[in-house]
């Protein structure tokens, strides 16, 4: 019998650093994000740069296809609440786009300046302002701390307004973050500054997800073994609180290309975040 145990916490939530040439990121996902942006711009279907609140970070850009959308994607960012902003996922709406969707990509205040708990209110603020500008089913994804962020939107304690909430269809976290209990043992808490009561208070896997929520954990097979832990988790965990669940496990895909998938309108990850 072998017994595991973590002795290096730092490096169990490093990405960068253990995938081959990781230092392509994040360049790689500018440029394509850049050119996607430009082109939708220049096609009359984006609008960038609007403002949710009165913050400085308070911005989002909203990507339109042809004609009436069959619904609102809203994808969140990642970057351990401390990095980017919502310039650099623009590509990303591609396949929902495709597909006939909105795709609303906003930002948030970034850590230390805030606490994760400032930034869940945030977020929450974005998705109830954004809601009141596309009709339709509301559709939610999320990349690493993204992916906190969409399903503690996803929980009955969630600052989302009762009508957002009763147009939720679909959240998937991409890689992402469902106990914040064992970042308190990185360095990078120096940083994010969560203690014990905010690890539980703001941890969706301790929570209540809203009744008929139907979240898939979406990780690649090639990632560090504690996001796949951390999806396979949150889909046990709410499974039996009520959530229609599942975990997917994308191969040969690690943390930095798992999300590419949603360039593509016919990829399974666009048609998982879409579905009915």
């Amino acid at each position: 019998m072998y017994h595991h145990r973590i002795t290096d916490w730092d490096d169990a939530y490093a990405n960068g650093a253990n995938i081959a040439r990781g230092d392509r990121w994040p360049d790689a996902w500018i440029g394509p994000a850049k050119a996607y942006r430009d082109e939708r711009v220049a096609a009359g279907r984006a609008r960038v740069d609007l403002a949710y609140g009165d913050g400085e970070r308070h911005r989002f850009d909203l990507f339109l296809p042809e004609g009436a959308p069959a619904g609102l994607v809203i994808f969140i960012h990642g970057g351990y609440w401390m990095r980017f902003d919502q310039s650099a996922w623009s590509h990303l709406a591609g396949g929902p786009v495709a597909r006939g969707y909105a795709v609303a990509m906003p930002t948030y205040t970034l850590c230390p300046e805030i606490r994760i708990s400032g930034i869940v209110a945030e977020v929450a603020a974005a998705a109830n302002s954004i809601a009141g500008m596309v009709d339709g089913p509301i559709h939610l994804a999320g990349h690493s701390a993204g992916g906190h962020l969409v399903t503690r939107l996803a929980c009955t304690d969630a600052p989302l307004s009762a009508a957002v909430r009763d147009r939720l269809r679909n959240i998937v976290s991409i890689s992402g973050l469902h106990d914040l209990r064992p970042l308190m043992r990185t360095a990078m808490n120096e940083t994010l500054r969560i203690d014990h009561a905010e690890a539980m208070a703001q941890s969706p896997l301790f929570l209540q997800p809203v009744e008929g929520a139907r979240v898939t954990c979406w990780v690649g097979g090639g990632e560090r073994s504690e996001f796949i832990r951390q999806s396979k988790l949150l889909a046990h965990a709410w499974v039996g609180v009520g959530a229609a669940t599942a975990c997917v496990e994308e191969a040969d895909r690690h943390h930095m290309n798992v999300i590419d998938g949603l360039t593509d309108p016919d990829h399974a990850l666009t048609r998982e975040l879409l579905a009915d």
